[in-house]
């Protein structure tokens, strides 16, 4: 789920040749491919494969929402469960993603302003507004509301445990580090330090360069 330290896990799993590894800003520099969630969210069959070929893992969202359709596509697949204390989660998401998901109106009104301008960011509007959606299916329309958006957290994680088998997951904090998650994949652990990114600064910035005319170019 994200802000769990997804994007730190992307970057290590493509340091341990697990890569590329698909994200959501993948879904913006192709926001073509909104179609294959789209059809996940309707519930019906996706082509995976498709949207996936060139990838050899995936994290956050929108990858995470489908799990369950991921799992029963790719039942010989491991799954990194990334968990973070609940509290911290919350927090982390009012000030990120829950942002994002609903912008003010002085947000919106710069945006419309510049979509005329912009064929780029007229493509990635569509992913917008499926964002916004998605989490509002996921926690509900009032983001507002911790004390039910963090149960639906926790409710999420309790399905998780009972649905993938134990043999195939791996229950994962970024800041347990290469240990747990080069065992699990079967892989030495680099010298190197554990990938530390995307702080909430770090994704209002990513945010602005989504909502800009800029093409967008992945930062490590």
């Amino acid at each position: 789920m994200g802000r769990t330290g997804t994007y730190s896990l992307k970057l290590a799993l493509e340091q341990l040749q697990f890569g590329p590894c698909y994200h959501m800003f993948e879904l913006f520099q192709h926001p073509e491919r909104l179609h294959y969630f789209l059809e996940a969210e309707k519930e019906l069959p996706v082509n995976w494969d498709a949207l996936l070929e060139g990838y050899h893992s995936a994290v956050d969202y929108p990858i995470a929402r489908y799990w369950k359709q991921l799992y029963n596509y790719y039942p010989d697949a491991r799954f990194i469960h990334t968990q973070r204390d609940p509290e911290q989660w919350y927090q982390s998401c009012v000030e990120s993603i829950f942002w994002a998901s609903k912008p003010s109106p002085g947000r919106i009104l710069n945006l419309l302003v510049k979509m005329p301008f912009s064929a780029a960011l007229r493509k990635r509007f569509p992913v917008l507004k499926y964002n916004g959606m998605m989490l509002d299916r996921e926690f509900g329309k009032d983001l507002s509301d911790k004390k039910k958006v963090i149960q639906m957290y926790n409710e999420h994680n309790e399905d998780v445990l009972r649905t993938i088998p134990k043999n195939k997951l791996l229950l994962f904090q970024v800041k347990d580090g290469w240990g747990p998650l080069c065992e699990f994949l079967g892989v030495p652990a680099p010298a190197t330090p554990f990938p530390k990114t995307n702080s909430r600064e770090q994704f209002r910035q990513n945010v602005k360069q989504i909502a800009s005319r800029k093409e967008l170019v992945a930062e490590a």
